[in-house]
């Protein structure tokens, strides 16, 4: 068995991890990184970029339906046809070359890679295969992982998200199973591509984690496609013969739903089994390491960053983490305190929150002004046929500082940016609304959401 030397050594190559060591050979740290499978992790691979390119793909397909049948805009074209594995050759062309590109950098900033699967032996000592590697920092980044239902174990007819982003066809009836922002993203995706799609959430309104107002607009697009919501409905398990999900109502029935396709969607969890975590004895935080606020953990030059430290499970936080953790081993002084972490969720219509909600302010005892401001009344929106959604703002009312956002709309998630930095900066109300936003543009809403809470919208 042979045996490296480095003065960091990191296992798992996703975003958190494979920033982790970039920014590390920048700061010329010798490093090592161990990855399983394919560099850039689930969100380059089976995650964030190929659902989001498949959601691109459901929309085109879905507007030119739209043109085929009746158009506002004055456009007529033929009914489409889908070639779903051209559209998959395209979905993979651009995580090729992300993965590539990740693949490149490391490279240049003079980071060794090995493949296989990493198996610790104590803090500084890691085997993969038949290679040791002795380290005096180690980064755990090992992800996270489908929460699978013991009564649908995955395979045939029913698939996890993996398998939903690499169709070979689009099925004629598929059954969501979770109504969190990864079922309904893939959910709605489907339905565009021309699925007959139901909902089954146990929760008594989809996406349970955002309040309610903020999800009303999701809901009622939901209902324009024609999907169906089983809402307070709870999975009993599945006929393979059939092929029918059994579905318990709220009033005790048992529901008998036919379909091809079963998507469950419920949910990730850390990644802690198959890599010996447990030779290090760490202090956990339920299923996650519990870390501090540096993503030490409770051994010494042990760090954990990423979903295995738990929610939230962001690609963007466990970058900014790995970034910090190379810095702090350089010697630097750092520590991971953001105001807020920006959620997205990219469904129809798009969803963000960035800090306190109106419900977590006051429950942080905050007393705060809540002001909205329609789409309907924003005339970029209109130009992009999405009147629907809003902008929402919460501050303080003694000082007008503002504690978060909330927007649903087309387009909003590119909004996340300047609503994250408004409260990294403390910025409050008079700024936001003294600021000139360019028009016509969807952050004219923000402007005039600050405006409304100052009493003064000029639009509305």
């Amino acid at each position: 068995m042979q045996t490296l030397h480095t003065t960091l050594l990191i296992i798992g190559g996703g975003p958190g991890g494979y920033v982790t060591a970039i920014r590390a050979g920048q700061l010329g740290i010798s490093t090592i990184l161990v990855e399983g499978q394919s560099l850039g992790g689930t969100c380059l691979n089976i995650g964030c970029i190929p659902s989001k390119a498949l959601i691109h793909v459901a929309e085109q397909f879905h507007q030119t339906q739209q043109h085929s049948q009746h158009s506002a805009l004055g456009i007529s074209v033929s009914a489409p046809t889908l070639d779903i594995g051209k559209s998959v050759e395209w979905k993979d062309g651009i995580v090729d070359r992300l993965t590539t590109g990740v693949a490149a950098l490391l490279k240049k900033n003079k980071v060794q890679v090995i493949q296989g699967w990493a198996k610790v032996i104590d803090g500084k000592t890691v085997e993969v295969g038949d290679t040791r590697i002795q380290c005096e920092h180690l980064v755990l980044a090992t992800g996270s992982k489908s929460v699978n239902l013991p009564m649908l174990p995955i395979g045939g007819p029913i698939i996890s998200s993996t398998e939903a982003l690499a169709p070979k066809s689009v099925p004629k009836r598929l059954i969501v199973v979770g109504g969190g922002y990864i079922g309904l993203e893939l959910g709605i995706a489907y339905r565009k591509l021309g699925a007959e799609v139901s909902v089954v959430e146990a929760q008594e309104r989809i996406l349970p984690a955002y309040d309610a107002e903020l999800t009303q607009p999701v809901h009622d697009e939901l209902k324009k496609l024609g999907v169906t919501l089983y809402l307070k409905h709870s999975v009993q398990g599945f006929d393979f013969k059939s092929n029918t999900l059994q579905v318990l109502a709220p009033n005790g029935d048992t529901l008998n739903l036919e379909t091809d396709q079963v998507l469950v969607a419920v949910g990730r969890k850390p990644n802690t089994q198959g890599w010996n975590l447990e030779a290090l004895g760490l202090a956990m935080n339920g299923a996650s390491i519990k870390i501090d606020h540096r993503c030490q953990t409770s051994m010494h030059n042990v760090y954990a960053i990423g979903d295995l430290s738990g929610e939230p499970m962001l690609a963007h936080r466990a970058m900014a983490q790995g970034e910090m953790v190379a810095e702090l081993i350089s010697g630097k002084s750092r520590e991971f305190n953001p105001t807020a972490i920006a959620a997205v969720c990219f469904t129809d219509p798009e969803l963000v929150v960035v800090g306190q909600t109106p419900d977590e302010a006051r429950a942080a005892g905050l007393d705060c002004i809540v002001s909205s401001f329609p789409f309907a009344a924003n005339g970029r929106a209109m130009t992009l046929e999405s009147k629907s959604g809003f902008v929402r703002v919460v501050a303080r009312r003694d000082n007008h500082v503002i504690v978060g956002w909330q927007a649903v709309g087309v387009g909003v998630s590119e909004l996340s940016t300047a609503f994250a930095q408004s409260l990294e900066m403390g910025a409050q109300l008079e700024d936001i609304g003294g600021t000139i936003h360019a028009h016509p543009t969807l952050g004219e809403a923000v402007q005039e959401a600050a405006l409304r809470a100052l009493g003064h919208a000029l639009h509305l």
